[in-house]
């Protein structure tokens, strides 16, 4: 909901001054021999905020139309911000913050920071109901890029009951009990976060829509996340690969991390380091 029209001498001075705090290593970029100054380039925040640096310069200018929730939402993601950060964003905007825990949730800073080292390595920040906050270029390359999805086929556990090509990803013989340590993890959620949360969400969806689903839901398995070791198809190679799994302190978020268990595989994620994200119809 639209507030007053905020503080914009406020807004660009917090915004500079988040800019600047945030050096180029800490979200996953090189520092350059060039470089003269610390904190970050304004093109650098556009590039990371999915806008143009004119955009960026003009806010801390004030300058330009009025910001609005999405692009402070953007801004907020992009400069890693914390929630309370974002929230203190959205009032100088003018704006009541969102909901904590609402449709589209704000990255936990923490985990983005450890994901913007991982670059070279497929890693994924994933929500209570297992939808897909953020990838790295290697896992997209793997599972495709789920991050810009909208609604339930952002969700890996819905995709994996509505969509038969998302269970490609994993070898033929492993996906039973896959699809039993995705649903496992959505009843921990479900009980963690409640029915108004996105897995509350979900559960209702699946449990509408899909009859494998019931069927599994109807166990009443329940499991906690852990390292595991798991077989990945990617085009024609099998990767073995350790999961780890790392959560934010509200225990809402997590962050997925494969390593290679094997020698091949190490240099199969090596390579996927250059390759661009997997078709999305096929992750």
């Amino acid at each position: 909901m639209t507030g007053s029209r905020g503080d914009r001498a406020q807004l660009a001075d917090f915004l500079r001054t988040r800019r600047e705090a945030l050096q180029p290593e800490d979200v996953g970029l090189p520092r350059g021999p060039r470089r003269r100054t610390g904190g970050l380039r304004r093109e650098e925040v556009a590039a990371l905020s999915g806008m143009s640096a004119d955009y960026v310069g003009r806010i801390e200018q004030q300058r330009g139309p009025h910001p609005s929730e999405p692009m402070l939402a953007a801004l907020a993601r992009g400069l890693r911000m914390s929630l309370d950060e974002r929230d203190h964003l959205f009032r100088l905007g003018g704006f009541v913050p969102p909901g904590r825990a609402g449709r589209h949730p704000h990255v936990d800073a923490g985990l983005m920071r450890i994901l913007d080292r991982l670059q070279d390595t497929p890693a994924m920040v994933l929500g209570p109901a297992g939808e897909c906050l953020a990838v790295t270029p290697p896992a997209a390359a793997v599972f495709g890029d789920r991050s810009r999805e909208e609604g339930p086929a952002r969700s890996a556990v819905h995709r994996w009951f509505t969509d038969p090509a998302s269970r490609e990803v994993y070898p033929a013989e492993d996906r039973e009990q896959r699809g039993a340590e995705m649903v496992a993890d959505l009843r921990a959620a479900l009980a963690r976060h409640g029915e108004g949360s996105s897995a509350g969400e979900v559960v209702a969806a699946l449990t509408r829509d899909s009859a494998e689903f019931r069927q599994v839901w109807a166990r009443h398995d329940v499991r906690h996340k852990h390292s595991q070791r798991k077989r990945l198809v990617h085009d024609v190679d099998v990767l073995e690969v350790y999961c780890t799994t790392l959560f934010d302190a509200d225990q809402t978020q997590s962050l997925l991390v494969f390593t290679a268990a094997t020698a091949e595989t190490s240099e199969r994620l090596r390579l996927l380091a250059v390759l661009g994200p997997a078709p999305v119809d096929g992750a």
